[in-house]
């Protein structure tokens, strides 16, 4: 049985959580509930199983426990945090952070 990718946000309070779940959704996954604390966001792991989990704020505890209990989820954060898989510089990169493609870069030379 195919699962489709399912992708959690985790963000300091109700409008963050609100914008990032707005720059994260794609017709291409489903989105969990998301959370703004450590207890709900473990909670959401365990309920809804993400492959990725999408990080803003100051949530470096969180980010090392599920990188302890999930060692192949990946993480994109917004700041350098370790366990982090990826970081995102804005809000405009996460959905391609999402799927692992590399972020846009300069020109490319022939």
């Amino acid at each position: 049985m195919c699962r489709a990718l399912v992708v959690l946000c985790v963000a300091d309070d109700r409008e963050a959580l609100v914008a990032l779940k707005a720059s994260t959704v794609s017709a291409e996954w489903e989105l969990a509930p998301g959370a703004i604390d450590l207890r709900s966001t473990l909670d959401q792991i365990d309920a809804d199983r993400p492959h990725v989990m999408v990080v803003f704020g100051d949530h470096i505890e969180l980010v090392g426990i599920v990188r302890e209990r999930f060692p192949s989820m990946r993480i994109v954060t917004d700041r350098d945090t370790p366990g982090a898989t990826v970081v995102a510089t804005s809000l405009d990169e996460v959905r391609g952070l999402v799927l692992g493609l590399p972020r846009p870069g300069g020109p490319v030379g022939a």
